[in-house]
């Protein structure tokens, strides 16, 4: 430990030095965001998302039994891997400092939901058929002008966004040329026509359904 903090010592500045602010800090009090004059790289990408649960084999059950992600690599009981198309991992789950424990309160902070995304209209439709074949219902089924999405929750009611995007081309744009996202309803019905075997909507929405923000 004592050779890590020696380490790390000429890059620490002491506690009461002045610090400068982060950019959401300096924001807090303004109007507008403020720009860098360096942006981050336009390849940049979210690679995965690590999720604490409460049970292995039940997130296990949920992601790879009804979503349809494979199983990359499993630590015993506490971990697991898991991906779409041979990534090393899309989503790292783990009970690590949560085993049997129970979800999240309303009210706190933490994840909104995950966005998982898929690359074409008739993948999105094979999600909802999955989810369809497992039981599983929807919160809620939004068209967001650049994007189609359902919500839904995980066995420990993390929020889960299934989308794909429409063509850049075609996402709806304001006179100045700004986006113009907005939230609709989604209709399933014409979602599920892209399936190879169209089914009914109403099997996968419970009597309190409603169209979900971004």
């Amino acid at each position: 430990m004592r050779r890590v903090a020696a380490f790390f010592a000429p890059y620490c500045r002491p506690c009461h030095a002045a610090k400068p602010k982060p950019c959401w800090a300096m924001a807090a009090n303004q109007d507008s965001v403020p720009k860098t004059s360096r942006p981050i790289h336009p390849a940049v990408r979210i690679g995965h998302v690590h999720l604490k649960v409460s049970n292995l084999q039940q997130a296990l059950d949920f992601y790879c039994g009804a979503l349809g992600f494979e199983l990359i690599q499993r630590y015993g009981t506490e971990a697991a891997f898991i991906s779409a198309g041979g990534y090393h991992h899309h989503i790292g789950i783990n009970t690590w400092e949560s085993l049997n424990g129970p979800p999240p309160q309303r009210g706190t902070t933490g994840l909104y939901h995950l966005a998982i995304l898929y690359p074409t209209r008739a993948a999105l439709a094979d999600a909802l058929r999955r989810l369809m074949a497992a039981g599983i219902e929807l919160d809620g089924a939004s068209d967001h002008g650049v994007s189609e999405a359902l919500y839904l929750h995980d066995p420990d009611q993390n929020g889960i966004e299934l989308y794909w995007d429409r063509p850049k081309a075609q996402w709806p744009r304001t006179p100045k040329g700004e986006l113009a996202m907005f939230t609709r309803p989604l209709n399933l019905e014409d979602l599920l026509r892209e399936a190879a075997t169209p089914v009914p909507a109403t099997q996968v929405l419970n009597a309190q359904d409603y169209p979900r923000d971004l």
